[in-house]
């Protein structure tokens, strides 16, 4: 007699991340297999014909692809997902799925640089206008929707400078006009931010940081509600995306631990930015997990917890004494994207356009891994102590 399978949706968060995707494991192993393939093979011009099977070819589908589309589904709460290969090329599909030429899009101020290159480059050259609000809008986003607003896309909190945004008042505005709301969701993974509870049509994350946790896989996803699943998939197959298994693997192990990570992520995350705090060297930190720091009652009422990353904005200084600063820190690594086991710290310019950066100092991004605090709080007293003899 063989055991039955729990059901899912009547587990906590935690016990439905280390289930996910495990019906599609085999012959008594824990997680499922890494099918490499593309053809897919009929056992009858019948079956050909109809393509009745489960997989009919690589592109369209593997148990290893639909492991990880379920658990990703399962972890955002919403009805499908699919997978891409980048973070990048989750949001663009995700954007040209619901754009055609003469539509509208209403962008946040904040969000991710290269998806600001998207709409001025790609999207304006299809004809698609942009236009890019204040994040902190609320419902007052409704004055700046047109008859042609199609898509409103936020990303909270704000990449960099970390909004938080009212995602519910935004969506409420979105929908009463009847336009969708696409919301980025990687720093809070899904797991900490539920989108779709809080308004959002779409959800998208870069998988390549906490879903795959480890800085060893480029992964993007994207999760629709039941009405968006079909003109996404039909886009999402028309574009010819899809990943690589060996990838997909990685984000499933990756999404099993996720709870316990992030949980390490933001405790340690926390002390530093407090400590962080009680620097002379520091005018604000932007971390909206912190008590009194910008956007704290939103996120206090929106979020079940916080991720590893959050910023500073240093007291005026010149760039000799923050290279110096950077330079000093061992346990540091300076490098783009986050999300993974180690410690990062990047140098940042806010790129607005609809709002105006009002901070003098200079502004880094921290990446808070999982190494003890104390560490990373004695690698940085040493990074300040080069920043003063620069300055």
């Amino acid at each position: 007699m063989s055991k039955s399978k729990p059901d899912l949706s009547r587990l906590k968060p935690e016990t439905r991340l280390v289930a996910a995707g495990r019906d599609y494991a085999e012959h008594g192993f824990v997680n499922p297999a890494v099918y490499h393939g593309s053809t897919v093979l009929f056992p009858s011009a019948k079956a050909l014909q109809e393509r009745s099977q489960a997989y009919t070819y690589g592109r369209r589908g593997t148990p290893t692809s639909r492991a990880v589309e379920d658990a990703v589904a399962l972890l955002e709460g919403g009805h499908k997902a699919k997978i891409a290969p980048s973070g990048m090329a989750a949001i663009t599909t995700a954007l040209l799925a619901f754009l055609k030429t003469g539509d509208h899009l209403l962008m946040v101020d904040t969000v991710y640089n290269p998806a600001r290159q998207l709409c001025e480059g790609l999207l304006k050259g299809l004809g698609i206008e942009t236009t890019y609000y204040d994040p902190l809008i609320g419902g007052g986003l409704a004055s700046l929707i047109r008859a042609n607003t199609r898509v409103v896309y936020a990303e909270s909190p704000g990449s960099q400078t970390m909004e938080v945004q009212d995602v519910p008042a935004i969506a409420e505005a979105a929908h009463r006009a009847g336009a969708l709301l696409l919301v980025d969701n990687t720093w809070g993974a899904g797991h900490y931010f539920k989108a779709f509870e809080h308004g959002a049509d779409v959800s998208i994350q870069a998988a390549t940081k906490y879903l795959v946790g480890h800085s060893d896989a480029m992964m993007g996803t994207v999760t629709c509600t039941k009405e968006t699943w079909g003109p996404f998939r039909e886009a999402y197959e028309q574009m010819g995306q899809f990943a690589g298994p060996d990838d997909m693997y990685l984000t499933l192990r990756g999404i099993h631990t996720l709870d316990v990570r992030l949980e390490r992520h933001m405790k340690n995350a926390i002390a530093v930015a407090e400590w962080l705090r009680g620097r002379p060297e520091v005018e604000t930190v932007l971390y909206p997990a912190l008590s009194n720091a910008p956007g704290h009652e939103l996120w206090k009422r929106d979020f079940r917890g916080a991720s590893g990353l959050f910023s500073v904005v240093l007291r005026p200084c010149s760039e000799a004494a923050t290279s110096a600063f950077l330079d000093r820190l061992v346990l540091f690594g300076m490098g783009y994207s986050w999300g993974g086991f180690e410690s990062l710290a990047i140098p940042f310019k806010p790129h607005r356009t609809a709002t105006r950066w009002g901070a003098d100092g200079p502004c880094i991004r921290f990446h808070i891994g999982l190494e003890n605090p104390d560490d990373l709080t004695a690698d940085l007293a040493e990074g300040f102590a080069a920043l003063s003899s620069a300055s």
